[in-house]
């Protein structure tokens, strides 16, 4: 088996992974990028947060022309859904983007090879599949992503009870889908197929939708989705999902069992660290997680660990982040990410948006703090996309006004969230916020006049 050497070596090619890579090149090192995949992008890219988005972007365009663009005096007669055109769309703009990393991997000179990596030292590891090639390095970054949680009783065949990869690709609209957990990742892809014409009922361990986010904005979220047609079964533990024929059955503890033609699984990830032969490195597992200091420096020199496989949310850009601070911590000495920072977005519509604290994590914490709220009923913008529902929340320190938390139920949220997200990390206060000039009219405006109401000083309410 040939033997191959480089500077830096990255396990996994998903969004931590290309991008330490690409950091690693433009400082000068010799990387080289090895992913089981044929095409790079990892999970996000392929089976993840682009074509869940696609889905969405293509089933809120058909909801709109269906139902939505009567109030705006445009008339639709014989509208229908061309589903294999939507999903090869979905597929062109995952292939479009796979290039392209391509493209920038060629661009910095970044050697790729497709395989599964297992480590046999601190500085050598052997890859298997397509390349058989053992590669030896100074430096190593695990950057194996994640993989879809498991359930007990829960039997995924990959046709009609399925994770998240297989619901991308549904070859029809489901007639009757369960949805399992009501997490960003269920409620993303119950929205696209509720849209396409499914019955979706969502199935909740816990007592409220979206578990993480701001209580006051899940609970909005909820009564928005069941206006559109979302059915919701809180306090609610599944026991066991099974086919019977060409349906499904899932069977619930304390209640009748339900009767569908497609179950989803969505209850979260969970770190994919198995084969990488970590045991012979000494390095052990908490909690499911690789352990690593604030460099992202495992106990074994050389060996690093960014991503979905350490602590922290299981996000592309937090991961990309990490990959950065990591290259940038083995060639300069420094790299840093701000994990109270964090922006998460939820796609559905309206797009949920949050960084920061919530109100439950400033109480328990004892901190002192004021909210503002401003409803998009009051936005001069909102009013005129004729999308009024949902709210921005802005929580600020009580003593000194600086922003801790920032929370939104909106149009577009997830392009908003980047003002607070850029203010929060300048140290900006809710009065900083507001005193800044915002376009009129504009959905940001509502930021704006939340952060006003802060201080009971909000303009159009």
């Amino acid at each position: 088996m040939e033997t191959r050497a480089f500077d830096l070596v990255v396990i996994g090619a998903g969004p931590g992974g290309y991008v330490a890579a690409i950091r690693a090149a433009q400082l000068g090192l010799q990387t080289a990028c090895v992913d089981k995949e044929a095409v790079l992008g990892g999970t996000c890219l392929r089976i993840g947060c682009i074509p869940s988005k696609v889905l969405l972007e293509s089933s809120a365009r058909y909801q709109e022309a269906l139902t939505g663009l009567a109030q705006h005096g445009v008339r639709v007669n014989g509208v229908s859904l061309d589903l294999p055109a939507v999903l090869q769309r979905k597929d062109q703009v995952v292939r479009a983007l796979t290039k392209g990393i391509e493209g920038l991997f060629r661009k910095n000179k970044i050697t790729h090879f497709q395989g599964t990596a297992s480590f046999l030292s601190p500085h050598e590891i052997e890859v298997r599949g397509q390349d058989n090639v053992r590669l030896q390095a100074k430096h190593f970054i695990i950057a194996t992503g994640s993989v879809s949680a498991p359930l007990p009783g829960v039997e995924l065949d990959g046709e009609r009870i399925v994770t998240s990869t297989e619901a991308l690709s549904f070859a029809e609209v489901p007639r009757r889908l369960v949805v399992i957990g009501a997490g960003f990742i269920g409620l993303e892809l119950s929205c696209v197929w509720q849209r396409f014409g499914a019955q979706v009922t969502v199935l909740e361990y816990l007592n409220r939708i979206l578990p993480g986010t701001d209580e006051e904005i899940a609970q909005e979220a909820q009564k928005i989705f069941t206006r559109q047609g979302l059915k919701f079964h809180l306090n609610t533990r599944v026991t066991s999902a099974r086919r019977v024929g060409g349906h499904c059955v899932v069977e619930r503890e304390g209640a009748e069992p339900l009767e569908c033609d497609y179950v989803l699984l969505a209850v979260g990830r969970v770190p994919h660290t198995a084969g990488l032969g970590l045991e012979r490195l000494g390095i052990a597992l908490e909690r499911g997680r690789i352990p690593v200091n604030e460099r992202f420096a495992t106990a074994v020199p050389g060996v690093y660990a960014i991503g979905d496989v350490i602590h922290g949310p299981m996000l592309a850009h937090k991961a990309e982040e990490e990959g950065i601070a990591c290259v940038e911590g083995i060639v300069r000495g420094h790299g840093h990410v701000d994990y109270d920072l964090i922006p998460g977005v939820v796609y559905t519509h309206p797009e949920i948006a949050a960084v920061g604290k919530t109100e439950a994590q400033l109480k328990e914490r004892g901190i002192p703090y004021r909210k503002g709220i401003f409803p998009l009923l009051a936005s001069g913008r909102a009013r005129t996309l004729g999308e009024t529902e949902g709210k921005i929340k802005v929580l600020a320190h009580a003593e000194t006004d600086r922003l801790l938390g920032v929370h939104l139920i909106a149009p577009h949220a997830g392009e908003m969230i980047g003002e607070a997200a850029a203010a929060m990390a300048f140290g900006a206060s809710a009065e900083d916020l507001a005193r800044v000039c915002h376009a009129h009219p504009t959905l940001s405006e509502a930021l704006k006049e939340a952060a006003l109401a802060v201080d009971g000083r909000a303009i159009h309410i």
